[in-house]
């Protein structure tokens, strides 16, 4: 699953189930080439939780191992877990919330521009 964390015309946070866009080339389906400023590995233990803030910058999320949710304004929550991925796009407004569920291990790949 890729969902979409982005900051609406309302000032809120919300989610949008997203598919790249894949294009046959070479005997392989393939997703455009998106340009990145490297990748950074993180380790968070089950329990931890961080309040209402805003993704740093645009990112791609892409969870290895366990579980989170993430809740925005309206009380909507999306759980992901391992081979989900998250753009993360809301870089205004109230933010979202992040709960650790279980154990994690996620590869975050800032993007650039």
């Amino acid at each position: 699953m890729m969902i979409r964390l982005y900051t609406g015309e309302d000032g809120e946070s919300h989610f949008e189930e997203i598919a790249p866009s894949f294009s046959w080339d070479d005997g392989l389906w393939r997703a455009p080439l998106e340009a990145t400023t490297g990748i950074i590995f993180t380790r968070h233990p089950a329990g931890h939780f961080l309040g209402w803030h805003n993704a740093p910058r645009r990112q791609y999320v892409i969870i290895l191992t366990g579980q989170v949710e993430f809740q925005i304004g309206d009380g909507s929550i999306r759980r992901l877990g391992p081979g989900d991925v998250l753009l993360a796009e809301d870089l205004t407004g109230r933010g979202h919330t992040t709960r650790v569920l279980s154990d994690r291990l996620s590869a975050t790949i800032p993007l650039a521009g």
